[in-house]
């Protein structure tokens, strides 16, 4: 991949390009990503309500229709979560199959046993093996993080899961994470025939909302909308027109003079957590091919008192709207006639930051 080791971000956005065109429709780096990019990403991977008790297993995939990994979520009878990875030791069949509550997982090809932390327990037909078992006979332990309910794992983590939230934390901690209920009645999965970075670029700048979306023009106050960067995130501050419904923020809060409607959090490299008065909207962007995306918006609600209102309403027309403009930039970014442009410094900052870790991931082999 002689063009990806010859990419260069220019750290100063007023002199940088952006990223050229065949980044977006070259099938060796679509799998390139695959690798230097996913495989060391931290994904959300369930809701941890679903593994709330003593005993509890759940049967999740990581990244599925890109990495496809297996892995188990457990709690053990100490109630200590634990994240596996659900093949066999054996002959590597799933262990877990099915969501429920067990005394230890058993592999229902050869009947080989697994606490709920991982351990080997047992196997039928294996007196005569020497040197076991060993701990390789054990399930893989797995890095996870938690953030309030919603559980992160990853293969091979860049960074630590803290230091990935840690300034999603600092400035939203006193929201009630914790307290959020999966709503599946306001989950929605959507097809997009573009690359998932696209999709990416789209939601790390609001310099489209006045053009694109007219519905959510109306509620944000545009001439303030602005982004703040981090190392591993960035974060899209949605200040509301008067009368529009936004956050009712603590005493001593950064941005207790403002009126907040909605906090658009990105964590590198694919999930966004839309922050609004009434909950989360946590949208997954999961690559398929190099020109196909599954985005999930998964809703996750503390007050339902406050949902159809403000910023956070309306959420599958902002997502049409967003899925025809990527699509048309997916299409535009196939031309003969189009290599790269250029960032504008006040609008586009998050998508520049976005592009510089992308950059520095591809290479850094």
């Amino acid at each position: 991949m002689d063009r990806v080791e010859s990419l260069a971000m220019d750290p100063d956005i007023r002199r940088a390009g952006t990223l050229p065109a065949w980044v977006y429709s070259d099938a060796d780096v679509h799998r390139l990503q695959r690798e230097r990019v996913f495989l060391r990403s931290w994904q959300w991977v369930t809701d941890a309500d679903r593994v709330k008790v003593p005993g509890a297993v759940c049967p999740v995939t990581v990244l599925e229709g890109c990495l496809d990994e297996p892995l188990v979520l457990s709690r053990d009878r100490d109630d200590k979560l634990h994240c596996l990875s659900n093949v066999c030791t054996h002959r590597g069949t799933l262990v877990c199959e099915r969501e429920g509550v067990e005394s230890f997982m058993r592999c229902r090809y050869h009947g080989r046993r697994f606490a709920l932390d991982g351990k080997f327990l047992s196997m039928p037909e294996f007196d005569d093996v020497e040197n076991f078992p060993s701990p390789s006979d054990d399930l893989p332990r797995v890095p996870f993080g938690q953030l309030g309910k919603l559980l992160f794992a990853s293969l091979s983590p860049s960074c630590p899961f803290d230091e990935l939230v840690a300034d999603l934390r600092a400035r939203c901690g006193f929201l009630p994470f914790e307290r959020a209920v999966f709503d599946t009645t306001r989950s929605r999965e959507y097809l997009v025939h573009a690359n998932w970075a696209l999709y990416c670029d789209n939601y790390l700048e609001g310099f489209h909302i006045p053009y694109v979306h007219g519905g959510l023009a109306q509620a944000i106050d545009y001439a303030n909308y602005r982004c703040e960067l981090f190392r591993w995130s960035t974060l899209q501050l949605g200040i509301t027109q008067p009368g529009v419904e936004c956050f009712e923020l603590p005493a001593g809060h950064p941005d207790q003079d403002m009126r907040v409607g909605a906090y658009y959090w990105w964590l590198y490299p694919n999930t966004m957590l839309n922050l609004y008065p009434w909950g989360v909207s946590l949208n997954l962007v999961r690559p398929l091919a190099v020109d196909r995306t599954k985005v999930s918006f998964l809703s996750f609600v503390w007050d339902a008192s406050r949902l159809d209102r403000g910023a956070g309403s309306s959420l599958d027309r902002v997502e049409r709207e967003d899925e025809v403009i990527v699509e048309s930039v997916q299409r535009g970014t196939r031309s003969r006639l189009y290599e790269r442009g250029r960032y504008s410094p006040a609008r586009e900052s998050g998508v520049h930051r976005f592009h510089t870790l992308l950059v520095e991931a591809m290479k850094r082999g």
